[in-house]
């Protein structure tokens, strides 16, 4: 939130109303960070997963985007793939 409207956190948490709040969460679920860094460490590392898939085989174990961005949240797996982890 900061730097929104040219606001600091504190500021924007006293006007921003809730709907206007819950606009904005509904925007980051849909597209992601605010943060210009964040969205360009995203916009690589799935360039960088895509190209690596596609150059191995499809016996090689496949990586994800979040392999290859450390400050993504990690991937969440499907049931399969964490009962097969386990084993």
């Amino acid at each position: 939130m900061n730097g929104i409207g040219g606001r600091t956190i504190a500021e924007a948490q006293e006007r921003m109303t809730y709907s206007e709040f819950v606009v904005w969460m509904k925007f980051r679920a849909k597209r992601g960070s605010l943060h210009q860094g964040m969205r360009i460490e995203m916009a690589l590392a799935q360039f960088q997963a895509f190209y690596v898939n596609s150059k191995t085989g499809k016996d090689a174990s496949r990586l994800y985007q979040q392999d290859f961005a450390p400050h993504m949240d990690p991937r969440v797996e499907s049931l399969e793939e964490a009962v097969a982890g386990w084993a």
